[in-house]
Parts: C-alpha cells; sequence; structure tokens
C-alpha cells in the first residue's frame, strides 16, 4: 500500500485502516536510515563510529540488544550484508512497537494522545 512513515500509519489507524504493507523500512535500512524513538539517524554518519551505545535504548530487537552503532556503522561502511539486514530488523521492529502501542492505546480510548506523543518524540511535525 506504501504507507510506511510514523505519521502515514497513525493517520491510517485514525482514519480506519488496520493493515498496512511497504518497502519504507528496509529501503531506509538498506541507505544506513534508522527510526529510533527520537528521529531517524544516518548511522553512515562518522559520528557513529566510536558509539558504542545502542541504535536505540528504548527498542527490544535483536539489533538493539546485541550491536552498538559503531559495529553497525562499520558494517555498513565495509557494505556487509548483515549491515542492511541489522538495520531493517530494527526499522521493522520499530513500527511493530509503535502499531502494538497504538493497539493498546485504542483499547484505552487515548489513541490521539498515543499517536501526538510518539510524534512529538520522533520529530514529526504533522500530527492525526
Amino acid at each position: 500500500m506504501g504507507i510506511g512513515s510514523l505519521d502515514m500509519l497513525f493517520d491510517g489507524v485514525r482514519k480506519g485502516v488496520d493493515m498496512f504493507d511497504c518497502v519504507l523500512p528496509t529501503r531506509l535500512a538498506r541507505h544506513g536510515s534508522l527510526m529510533t524513538h527520537h528521529g531517524r539517524i544516518n548511522i553512515m554518519k562518522g559520528s557513529y563510529a566510536d558509539d558504542f551505545s545502542p541504535i536505540d535504548p528504548e527498542c527490544d530487537c535483536y539489533c538493539c540488544r546485541n550491536y552498538t552503532k559503531a559495529y553497525v556503522h562499520h558494517l555498513m561502511k565495509c557494505q556487509e550484508g548483515l549491515g542492511a539486514r541489522l538495520c531493517s530488523i530494527h526499522n521493522i521492529r520499530f513500527l511493530i512497537q509503535a502499531m502494538e502501542g497504538a493497539r493498546e492505546a485504542i483499547k484505552e480510548d487515548r489513541f490521539l494522545e498515543y499517536a501526538a506523543q510518539r510524534l512529538e518524540e520522533f520529530g514529526t511535525e504533522r500530527g492525526c
């Protein structure tokens, strides 16, 4: 369907859409762009070469639990396939977490507040 950005996902949920399919998380990952709870980062930047923290400390994905920004940066710079795979795993899990939170917020009748908070943290100006 081509809807893969956080703001568009939340907008779709607000309008009643409950199924999404998009290549955006993996396309971004192949180019070193990672979605985090505090916005997107480009892991290819030199500033990550010596950063031994996880991609996103608030993420529970395999990549964030087992690898550092420095290692993923190294993999991507060397064009090692594992780098793109780890980045893809992270981006997909990030969006799954966002949708899990949306599901809970809907059950608690607080979806609009949840979406606004997540988008503010992510740095997206557009709201639902």
